[in-house]
C-alpha cells in the first residue's frame, strides 16, 4: 500500500472519492462546509505536486435520477474559494460518459475536475463492477479520502479499487488520520483508555458497548440511553426514555463489564422536566428515583463532577454521543462539561477522539473542536469501526 505523503502526483490524474455530502439551504448554499474543508490538504498535496484532481462524491439521497436540489454543482463556486480562489475548478455534468471522459481528458496540472452525483446511478450503491470501470478509467490513481462512506460497499468507495494496480490506490490525508486516529484507541490504547457513550438509545450502541468491555478501563453512559440501564438495575426512571426491550440487554451489558473489571459509570443525578420542552419546569433528581411524569433529559450536578473526575485520570478517551438534549440550553449543561473535561484532559497529554454527527455538533457548538486531539468526520463509519467490523471501502486497499 502507497502512502499517500510518499507518492509524487506529477502528471498524474488522481480520482478521489471524497464525501461533499453537505447540507444546502433552499438558496443551495452550503450551511456546513466541514466536510470539504477537510479534503482540502489532499486536494493541494496532489495539485502542488503538479497533479490533476478528479473529485467524486455523493450528496443526499436522490430517488430518481438526476435532479437539480442533489447536483453537485451548487459546490463548485464554494470548493474554488476554499483552495485560494486561483485553482480552475471545472464541473462534468456526468459521472461517467462522453462529457465526463472528455473533461477528465483535457485536464491540466494545476487543474480540478469536480464530477456530478454519483447516486444519480443506481449502480452506485449497488456497488456495480461495470460502472466502477467507467469511474477507473477516468484517473491514473485512485485515492479514498472519504472516510464518512468506507463502511459502504458502493462502486466508488470499494469496488473502483481492483480496477488499478498496487501502488496507485491510497488513502488521503483525511482517510490516514480518521484511522489512525480510531486505531490509537483500538489497538494500542494508552491506559485508562475511557468511553464516554451518550445518545437516546442502547440499541444503537450495544455493539460498541461490547466492543469496547474488551478494551476500556471505563465506560460512561449518558444520554437517553442511561434510563434504559438505571430501569434495569431496578430504579424508578420516571417518564424518561427507555427500551423496553432492551431491559435484558442492559442487565447482561453491566453484568459483563463487572466480569471484566470495567468500571460502568451511570449519571448518579439528573436535570428532570416536567414535559419535552425547552420551557418545561426543571429540578434534579437521583437518576434512580424519578417522580412519575417527569423526564431525565441531562446528567444532574453530582454526575458532572462524577464524570469529570473520571475523564480527568484518563489517558485515552473516545467520546461518542451527548450527555443530553444539548440542543436545548437548560439541557445542555451536561454535554458541556463533558466537552470542557475531555479538553482539559487533551491539554494534560491524554489522547482525546471525538466521534459521531451530535458530539462533533457539541464540541463545535462549544468551542473545543481544536482542543481534543481528533473530531471524526465519519459518523456510521466510525462507529461501525469501534465495533469491530471491517469497513469496505479500508479493506479494498489494505487487502489489495
Amino acid at each position: 500500500m502507497s502512502t499517500f505523503s510518499e507518492y509524487n502526483f506529477a502528471g498524474q490524474k488522481a480520482l478521489i472519492r471524497v464525501d461533499f455530502n453537505v447540507p444546502l439551504n433552499d438558496k443551495m448554499e452550503i450551511t456546513d462546509d466541514t466536510r470539504i474543508r477537510a479534503a482540502i490538504p489532499t486536494i493541494k498535496k496532489i495539485l502542488s505536486d503538479g497533479g490533476m484532481v478528479i473529485l467524486m462524491s455523493h450528496l443526499g439521497r436522490p430517488k430518481d435520477g438526476p435532479t437539480d436540489k442533489y447536483s453537485l454543482k451548487h459546490l463548485v463556486k464554494h470548493i474554488g474559494k476554499l483552495l485560494g480562489g486561483k485553482t480552475p475548478v471545472l464541473f462534468a455534468n456526468d459521472c461517467i460518459g462522453e462529457q465526463a471522459s472528455m473533461t477528465a481528458g483535457m485536464l491540466k496540472p494545476g487543474e480540478v475536475l469536480l464530477l456530478e452525483n454519483l447516486r444519480f446511478y443506481k449502480e452506485e450503491e449497488k456497488g456495480d463492477e461495470a460502472f466502477a470501470q467507467k469511474l477507473a478509467k477516468l484517473g491514473d490513481v485512485y485515492v479514498n479520502d472519504a472516510f464518512g462512506t468506507a463502511h459502504r460497499a458502493h462502486a466508488s468507495t470499494a469496488v473502483i479499487a481492483k480496477f488499478f494496480p498496487k501502488g496507485k490506490k491510497m488513502f488521503g490525508l483525511l482517510m490516514e488520520a480518521e484511522v489512525n486516529s480510531a486505531e490509537k484507541i483500538l489497538h494500542n490504547p494508552q491506559k485508562p483508555l475511557t468511553a464516554i457513550i451518550g445518545g437516546a438509545k442502547v440499541s444503537d450502541k450495544i455493539l460498541i458497548i461490547e466492543n469496547l468491555l474488551e478494551k476500556a478501563t471505563d465506560i460512561i453512559i449518558g444520554g437517553g440511553m442511561a434510563y434504559t440501564f438505571m430501569k434495569a438495575s431496578g430504579g424508578k426512571i420516571g417518564g424518561s426514555l427507555c427500551e423496553e426491550d432492551r431491559l435484558q440487554t442492559a442487565t447482561d451489558l453491566l453484568k459483563k463489564a463487572t466480569e471484566k473489571g470495567v468500571c460502568i459509570h451511570l449519571p448518579s443525578d439528573s436535570v428532570i422536566a416536567d414535559k419535552f420542552d425547552a420551557a418545561a419546569n426543571t429540578s434534579t433528581a437521583p437518576s434512580n428515583n424519578i417522580p412519575d411524569k417527569w423526564l431525565g433529559l441531562d446528567i444532574g450536578p453530582n454526575a458532572c463532577d462524577q464524570f469529570s473526575n473520571v475523564i480527568h485520570k484518563s489517558k485515552t478517551i473516545l467520546w461518542n454521543g451527548p450527555m443530553g438534549v444539548f440542543e436545548m440550553q437548560k439541557f445542555q449543561h451536561g454535554t458541556k462539561t463533558v466537552a470542557t473535561a475531555v479538553a482539559e484532559s487533551t491539554q494534560k497529554g491524554a489522547f482525546s477522539l471525538v466521534g459521531g454527527g451530535d458530539s462533533v455538533a457539541a464540541v463545535n457548538q462549544f468551542g473545543f473542536s481544536d482542543k481534543v486531539s481528533y473530531v471524526s468526520t465519519g459518523g456510521g463509519a466510525l462507529l461501525e469501526y469501534f465495533e469491530g467490523k471491517e469497513l469496505p471501502g479500508i479493506a479494498a486497499i489494505r487487502n489489495s
